[in-house]
């Protein structure tokens, strides 16, 4: 909620979140943002989205735990590893958090799909569609799955 302003009596706007991040960074220091610093920063910012959140952190420069990181998708091999950190996260898991893990693919899998209706980017997204699809359906065969699949790649290349 805006504060009046003293001189004019009318709301002043409060900072951006950009700002109010950095803020948080500068008095925090953190060596590495995992859960619970992000934690900490949806309650400071709040509200926020989970998403512009996660974007602000990928930003800052500190390393991020791979929940906090989530699953990225500029490029194939930003995807494997990605996908790769979170299975480390879920083989040893409890159920309750097998199910958060699943929960960022699955968010990461429905973006694809939407990034994929531009069709300048509809061959990649849909590649990454199935990549994502194969890691959800079972998660540690992705490693060989994703060892297949690029050398399947690689051969159709050199054949067009």
């Amino acid at each position: 909620m805006k504060k009046p302003s003293s001189r004019t009596g009318t709301a002043m706007p409060r900072p951006g979140k950009t700002a109010e991040f950095a803020r948080w960074l500068d008095q925090h220091r953190p060596q590495r943002i995992g859960e619970l610093e992000f934690a900490e920063l949806r309650s400071a910012l709040a509200p926020v989205s989970e998403s512009y959140l996660r974007k602000l952190v990928r930003e800052c420069g500190v390393p991020l735990h791979p929940m906090v990181e989530g699953v990225r998708q500029a490029t194939l091999d930003e995807l494997e590893a990605s996908l790769r950190q979170l299975l480390e996260e879920y083989e040893p898991g409890d159920p309750g958090r097998r199910r958060d893990v699943r929960r960022l693919v699955i968010t990461a899998k429905d973006h694809a799909r939407l990034a994929g209706r531009n069709p300048a980017r509809r061959a990649d997204k849909d590649e990454m569609v199935l990549w994502l699809t194969t890691w959800l359906e079972n998660p540690p065969l992705f490693p060989d799955w994703v060892a297949v699949r690029r050398d399947a790649l690689r051969r159709s290349l050199l054949r067009d």
